[in-house]
């Protein structure tokens, strides 16, 4: 559920037309509604009732500070995969006690200044990683907990570029390997093992790969046990889809409750974290455009607009789908059923394409549309991996950010500038 809704046939951000927002502040522009995001941290949160857990909001879904800030309020704990992120969270008020810092490749700086900060965890992703970190470790006289991300090999049943569960993906180690390293991880002084962590991907839209994993990272740590290592946490990561289309994914009750039912029977109770992102903040945004050309062409129809892959990079990445709607639908939408017959222009099938010079410039194609130049469109579902994925590519500037409250908004990332753009490049003399 969002907060995107027609009112008399124009789209509505909470309280706010979009139609103002773009006269305000003008396009491209990403909306985000506040409502919506506390409603889907809430859902999670709610979902797992009295067992011990942590939602870790994961930062590479969309960083800008207003979002991690209104999620801290809310008692969020963060994931992130870079010393940037890590800064983010910090900056908006973030507790890095509670973040927990993922990804393959930490930096000997990176690794400095999460335990300056005092994360919560390192996941592990490699033996030359827990080496490197009992090292810096060593040297700080920190002692930094650890837990060792398993690979389960298992088929999350989604995008290739966006699974990461199989053992020919480049995240994780194989249990085999794992446990080796936990061996090593119980021997050294500098660390302290706290838990096990596992995700198998993004985007998963049934069940039956969270449950498979699970059974597995269970499994595991019934393993570890056996040898005398016992885990004070189990992070199984997020990955939990959204609807685009046609999806239908789990909800975060039905999420929870497939979780609960494996954890709760066990002598002890582990505490759960989950690292959700594009299930919290995906729904709530979307990228507003301008229609500026209609072109008619022999093989197909264009809607030229002023978002390009540059600002939403995810159709042309994984050739994603992403609805695409009119804002202002008086013209075209269907008469009340107690309105008399009126006849309403007809619509056209258009591929949405934008400025950017590449034929992989697209945000849709074959998209039937009711639009004329200087009309509004908005990109649905477009609150993750949109802005977080964004570039200057062509010497574009990147949008605004918004962010709706009710009956009014916020601009929380102003549209750079065109001299942002070289800001620190230098001639040569």
């Amino acid at each position: 559920m969002d907060y995107f809704e027609y009112k008399d046939r124009r789209l509505f951000a909470e309280q706010v037309a979009l139609s103002d927002i773009a006269e305000q502040v003008g396009t491209p522009c990403f909306v985000y509604s506040r409502a919506t995001l506390e409603r889907h941290w809430k859902a999670f949160n709610s979902a797992f009732g009295d067992y011990p857990h942590q939602i870790c909001y994961a930062v590479k879904a969309n960083g800008n500070l207003a979002i991690l800030n209104l999620l801290a309020r809310l008692g969020s704990g963060f994931d992130v995969v870079s010393a940037g992120e890590l800064m983010r969270v910090i900056e908006a008020g973030g507790d890095p006690a509670q973040t927990i810092f993922s990804g393959v490749c930490k930096q000997n700086w990176e690794i400095r200044n999460a335990l300056e900060a005092g994360v919560h965890c390192f996941n592990i992703e490699s033996e030359g990683e827990l080496q490197r970190i009992s090292a810096i470790a060593g040297e700080s006289g920190a002692r930094p907990r650890i837990s060792v991300r398993i690979n389960p090999d298992v088929d999350a049943k989604t995008h290739p570029y966006i699974s990461t569960g199989l053992r020919e993906n480049k995240f994780g180690l194989s249990p085999d390997k794992a446990l080796e390293i936990y061996k090593q991880a119980a021997q050294d002084n500098n660390i302290q093992i706290h838990g096990v962590a596992c995700h198998i991907g993004s985007q998963l839209t049934e069940l039956s790969p969270f449950k498979d994993a699970l059974n597995r990272a269970l499994y595991f740590v019934d393993q570890l046990e056996r040898i005398g290592i016992e885990i004070s946490q189990l992070d199984f990561g997020g990955g939990l889809g959204v609807r685009y289309r046609d999806e239908h994914p789990p909800s975060a009750d039905e999420y929870g409750q497939m979780l609960l039912d494996q954890l709760k029977p066990r002598t002890r109770q582990i505490p759960v974290v989950i690292e959700p992102g594009r299930a919290i903040v995906a729904n709530a945004g979307i990228l507003l455009t301008r229609v500026h050309y209609i072109k008619h062409g022999e093989a197909s129809n264009f809607c030229i607009v002023d978002a390009g892959m540059n600002d939403l990079i995810r159709p042309a990445l994984y050739q994603a789908y992403q609805d695409i709607v009119e804002v202002d639908k008086t013209g075209n939408a269907e008469p009340a059923i107690y309105a008399e017959p009126t006849i309403y222009a007809e619509s056209t099938i258009y591929d949405v394409v934008g400025p950017v010079c590449e034929s992989s410039d697209f945000l849709g194609k074959q998209r039937r549309l009711h639009v004329a130049e200087d009309d509004l469109l908005a990109v649905r579902t477009a609150g993750a991996y949109g802005a977080a994925m964004s570039s200057n590519y062509n010497s574009r500037p990147r949008p605004a950010e918004v962010m709706v409250d009710g009956d009014k908004f916020q601009v929380i990332k102003p549209r750079e500038t065109l001299q942002s753009l070289y800001r620190g490049e230098q001639i040569l003399p």
